[in-house]
């Protein structure tokens, strides 16, 4: 069951703290509102990403986000001491 919470005049209802620790939500951010099938109000905590960094989030560079975390995972890297370390490497790979 969930808390109960009240509507004020002016339309605004206070989140529980215990939910907004769990969101992780700061004063100012912000909740998209949508109305399901069922009638129930959903909210969703959302965060603005500045538009210089929203390549980051596009399906394409999160799906190489994933590969190169399992890479990592299964250690299927290699850390070199400089720059110039790795650009030998790769001329030796070539």
């Amino acid at each position: 069951m969930g808390t109960l919470t009240k509507l004020t005049a002016g339309g605004q209802v206070t989140l529980p703290k215990e939910i907004r620790i769990k969101t992780n939500m700061q004063p100012g951010d912000f909740v998209e509102v949508k109305l399901d099938e069922e009638g129930r109000i959903v909210l969703t905590p959302k965060k603005l990403v500045d538009a210089s960094q929203a390549y980051f989030w596009t399906e394409e560079w999160q799906r190489g986000e994933h590969k190169a975390d399992e890479d990592i995972k299964a250690g299927r890297v290699k850390r070199f001491e400089s720059a110039g370390d790795a650009v030998r490497y790769l001329e030796d790979k070539v």
